[in-house]
């Protein structure tokens, strides 16, 4: 059974950083796209960052230029460095990853951590 699992979450101040890792187990990451998600209390789950198997990244405009998204296919894992945390950043995120050429047959959620950002 595939797994994705999220860690590195927790409470940041605003300004602070934090690092998410998000490891795959039972699947070959290098053929997906992977994104990571976010959804905070009564909001939309929201694309936050994505990086297609090809290395071409995406970022949602509200966290252009703070956050990071790599993959190391080596050891089937895929990051989120977050800066400059603001409170509005708080959210359970999550790791998702599609395969390349068959999305809709290849498709998988972790199961979330949760990021707070307060003082």
């Amino acid at each position: 059974q595939v797994q994705l699992v999220e860690s590195g979450g927790g409470l940041v101040q605003p300004a602070g950083s934090l690092r998410l890792s998000c490891a795959a187990s039972r699947v070959d990451i290098s053929l997906y796209d992977m994104s990571w998600y976010r959804q905070a209390p009564g909001k939309q789950r929201e694309l936050v960052a994505a990086v297609t198997s090809g290395g071409i990244k995406n970022y949602v405009d509200s966290v252009k230029g703070r956050f990071t998204i790599s993959r190391d296919n080596t050891k089937n894992t895929v990051y989120l460095q977050m800066n400059s945390l603001k409170p509005e950043d708080t959210a359970v995120y999550y790791c998702n990853g599609r395969h390349s050429r068959y999305p809709t047959l290849f498709h998988f959620w972790g199961q979330g951590t949760q990021v707070t950002v307060s003082s």
